[in-house]
């Protein structure tokens, strides 16, 4: 990973054109640490994973993460199976790194980088790799380090005369400058994005955002759902930017949105670099939070909470959600009979079978529509327009064709109602037709 420690500095990503790298996993814990997901962000990542070493301590080394000792035993089982990288399972402090690859010589990366750089492979969008960038900046602006011990001044000749400026303050400099610019460019797209949800919501269109651990098959059951055709790869992270997509329930219509996401420990600036995407889930009418339903006991719960943890920090904890298992395809009768004692109001579903998914509709449809108000309308032909809107926000409606328009009960959310306040009408007061186009124009 040596291309990910030079490049990453600059914002250009891991890339890696040598021979696969061979890592050894290290973390400082009160208790034994499960190495499994490092392991897959490695693998993600196309790194070979070669080596395990963790020590006992309440909490790790301030200056070299692991103690004396423990890192000449690393540099022991590092030379013994051939390592060229060293992965931590969590984010180093710029000293720890640095007195970690001066102690054993090699180069060191945690777990903020390794995620940096999967990110940065798979963003596709101009939108995702200025967010990539913002993250890998930032994250990189504190472990900036001269390339010259000596601080050479910059310089020389006429109106360049002076104190100067030294790499390190020029590097850092030209990061600032690149983040105030991306941030410029990030501060429009989320301006359009706005744009597009405020059409969205003149539209009326409730909306569905797919929330989850990474890899627990979202984009998979958006496919399901609404035949949409996004890419699907058993890889963490697979999916970066939002893909929003129409689907019909009961006669709605409502929309799905998929986006990144989310793990344990998942890094400060990716949240912050990716708010603006986010949104899409803090402003959906529903959250459906997809789980992998094929995992262990112990890893269900910490994944269950990291997605918790990671909508309370968007504010989109307080949103309706609801409890989606995937892959039960994967479990026998006792284990999904387990899991629904548990989770008594989750959904268990197969995305990739269509197993459930008749039920999750219902739920979906159960969920948005439990606070829609009857309302009674009499719409003039001449209204067109807006009585085609009315059966798409309304779904299925009872109507009466008259000579001068529709008469028209259906159930609509309690922020429309201002939009069609002029055509009520009443007709249990046993008002004709006609007298409604009087009362309704």
């Amino acid at each position: 990973m040596q291309d990910l420690r030079d490049d990453a500095r600059f914002g250009q990503g891991l890339r890696n054109p040598r021979a696969r790298q061979r890592a050894i996993c290290i973390a400082a814990a009160p208790r034994e640490p499960d190495f499994s997901e490092l392991r897959e962000l490695l693998r993600t990542a196309g790194v070979a994973v070669v080596g395990e070493l963790w020590q006992r301590r309440e909490r790790p080394d301030p200056d070299r993460y692991l103690g004396r000792g423990k890192l000449a035993e690393l540099a022991e089982l590092a030379a013994a199976v051939d390592a060229n990288v060293i992965a931590c399972d969590d984010e180093l402090l710029p000293r720890q790194e640095r007195n970690i690859e001066a102690e054993l010589k090699l180069p060191v990366v945690d777990r903020t980088a390794i995620i940096l750089d999967i990110f940065a492979r798979h963003a596709r969008s101009a939108e995702g790799k200025l967010q990539v960038e913002l993250a890998q900046l930032e994250y990189n602006l504190a472990r900036m380090r001269g390339l010259w011990t000596h601080l050479e001044r910059l310089g020389g000749g006429i109106g360049t005369r002076g104190p100067g400026e030294s790499q390190i303050e020029t590097d850092r400099r030209l990061a600032r400058d690149r983040i105030a610019e991306i941030r410029r460019k990030l501060a429009h797209t989320r301006r359009v994005r706005q744009t597009m949800r405020a059409q969205r919501e003149r539209a009326a269109l409730p909306s569905v955002a797919l929330a989850g651990y990474t890899n627990a098959g979202k984009s998979t059951l958006m496919n399901a759902l609404t035949g949409a055709g996004v890419s699907v790869r058993s890889r963490l992270f697979h999916t970066l930017d939002p893909t929003t997509r129409a689907f019909r329930i009961e006669g709605r219509t409502y929309l799905l949105t998929d986006t990144v996401g989310f793990i344990r420990k998942l890094p400060h600036q990716l949240v912050e670099a990716f708010a603006a995407t986010l949104e899409e889930t803090a402003q959906a009418d529903l959250i459906l939070h997809v789980q992998d339903a094929s995992v262990a006991e112990d890893e269900l719960g910490a994944m269950l909470e990291a997605v918790d943890r990671t909508l309370r920090e968007i504010h989109a904890d307080q949103r309706p959600r609801l409890l989606v298992f995937n892959k039960v395809d994967r479990l026998d009768a006792a284990e999904r009979r387990a899991l629904q004692r548990r989770w008594p109001r989750a959904v268990q579903v197969s995305a990739a079978t269509g197993e459930g998914l008749e039920l999750l509709r219902r739920r979906i449809d159960a969920e948005l529509t439990k606070d829609l108000r009857a309302v009674d309308l009499f719409v003039p032909y001449t209204e067109g327009a807006r009585l085609a809107e009315l059966y798409e926000v309304a779904g299925r409606v009872q109507q009466q064709h008259t000579a001068e328009g529709v008469l028209v009960h259906a159930r609509l959310p309690e922020r429309l109602l201002p939009r069609y306040e002029r055509f009520r009408c009443d007709r249990r007061a046993g008002l004709a037709p006609r007298r409604a186009v009087g009362f309704a124009v």
